[in-house]
């Protein structure tokens, strides 16, 4: 008995020797009793416990309640099919080219038809790896701690982006169907090809930051990087194809007439079958963690050295919801990006609140508004989609919109999400809508200088 009361009063001053050479802030023992104590295991915490610890919290926080919501629209774009990105991070591409992709099918009468992704694909890998090469040799000097120099090398290269991107691509090189370049095995699956992609770039990136410092001149680290650019071309060649200058392609009208064959090029083709201005579009966010009604650009946001970087108006929902009402009753379909993924019901395709009672399944509460989840990178794009149907109550007010989705047909609703108009308000981020169809007083901000925001400003992350 002594023994184990001499035991007992050692173990008490170490631990409270322990507690007192602890640091203020940290989990000492007294803390540590109080949690304990703070957690009053009920019966019906003893039933959750057991819950939660054999199933997963999403079945289980389900509520249901949101099943009702049913998929008719007075308002749809008339588009048919739905495409699939598979694994890779393209998602931009493909609701950037949906967009679009109602506007041959109408004018055709086509069944169905899809862009070539991969043909675009192949190009903004190629320019993005010129854009980090040149950033790199536009740093000149500058070392290896420099911020820039340090994004730059965190960031050469990657599936993700964003609308003013895709404007970029499309200007330049045009587009093809997508028989005429269809995917690969890499292209559908990119997290290989693009990890050869980055490790090739960071080591070109290191031997030339290491001649710019060593003195090289301009030039020859032009000479320099056209050659690395060669053996990118060669990866990206065996691993996409090599995208056409000049093809020939017919189709099949819904009707069964077969059209004479046509010579194009990627460019001739869209302004043939497309011929929109690209310029007369408007990218669009609410983000409240920044001052609203002012015009904002990201440095080093795009793909091509030479192309637009991405700007953007910052306005609240209710500024632009009924120019997205129009845009669809016009049978004109637009970018849509958000936090695909809170709230989200996978098996019905159903975006709203309320979804999933977290609060009530973990007896706490989750408080914070858009913003704040915003500043505390709780929120933030990650994913985009084409904003193809609206749907209004009897006075006209919206109640739910339509995404065309790029997760294949059997995903979600038969391929497409129904988002809440409540849903749009807490986890919409940009929307890109034709300019006749904004307010003067929104047109007028374009009038205003932009704000620069760095490269590694949150608001950069790309959609996946």
């Amino acid at each position: 008995m002594k023994r184990i009361l001499f035991f007992s009063l050692i173990f008490s001053i170490l631990v409270t020797g322990y507690a007192q050479n602890l640091k203020k802030g940290a989990i000492t023992p007294n803390i540590l009793k109080k949690l304990k104590q703070g957690y009053a295991e009920t019966k019906y915490h003893k039933a959750v416990e057991h819950a939660v610890q054999h199933n997963k919290i999403n079945k289980l926080a389900y509520t249901g309640k949101n099943d009702n919501i049913d998929d008719y629209f007075k308002y749809k774009v008339k588009t048919k099919g739905i495409t699939n990105q598979k694994q890779s991070g393209r998602c931009w591409m493909f609701a950037s080219l949906n967009t679009i992709r109602p506007i041959i099918i109408n004018k055709l009468n086509l069944p169905s038809f899809e862009f070539s992704t991969n043909y675009l694909y192949f190009y903004d890998l190629l320019e993005k790896s010129n854009l980090f090469l040149e950033g790199i040799i536009q740093t000149g000097k500058a070392k290896y701690d420099d911020r820039t120099v340090e994004w730059l090398f965190n960031n050469p290269v990657g599936d993700g982006g964003v609308w003013n991107l895709f404007v970029n691509l499309v200007k330049k090189y045009g587009v093809v169907p997508k028989d005429i370049m269809p995917e690969t095995e890499q292209s559908e699956n990119t997290r290989q090809l693009a990890s050869v992609l980055r490790t090739k770039l960071r080591e070109y990136g290191y031997t030339l930051k290491e001649e710019a410092l060593k003195g090289a001149s301009y030039n020859e680290l032009e000479k320099e990087k056209v050659n690395m650019l060669k053996d990118i071309y060669k990866i990206l060649v065996i691993a996409l194809g090599e995208p056409p200058t000049e093809f020939t392609w017919r189709y099949k009208d819904a009707d069964g007439n077969i059209s004479e064959w046509g010579k194009y090029t990627p460019k001739s083709f869209y302004d043939k079958y497309i011929g929109l201005n690209l310029d007369d579009y408007v990218l669009i966010m609410d983000d409240p963690s920044r001052e609203y009604y002012k015009v904002y650009e990201i440095k080093f946001d795009r793909n091509l050295y030479e192309g637009i970087n991405w700007w953007f108006i910052n306005l609240p929902t209710k500024d632009f919801k009924n120019a997205a009402l129009e845009s669809i009753k016009n049978n004109e379909a637009m970018y849509f990006s958000c936090d695909v993924g809170k709230e989200l019901s996978r098996d019905k395709g159903i975006l709203a609140m309320g979804n999933y009672d977290y609060a009530s399944l973990f007896d706490t509460k989750f408080t914070m508004d858009k913003r704040a989840r915003i500043l505390t990178h709780q929120s933030g794009s990650t994913h985009g989609m084409a904003l193809v149907g609206v749907d209004t109550d009897d006075k006209g007010n919206i109640t739910k919109w339509l995404l065309e989705n790029s997760w294949g047909r059997n995903s979600g609703h038969n391929g497409y999400l129904i988002m809440t108009d409540e849903w749009f308000d807490n986890y919409m981020f940009r929307i890109v809508i034709n300019k006749k169809y904004l307010s003067p007083k929104i047109l007028k901000l374009l009038d205003q200088k932009r704000t620069k925001l760095p490269p590694w400003d949150p608001m950069f992350e790309y959609d996946n």
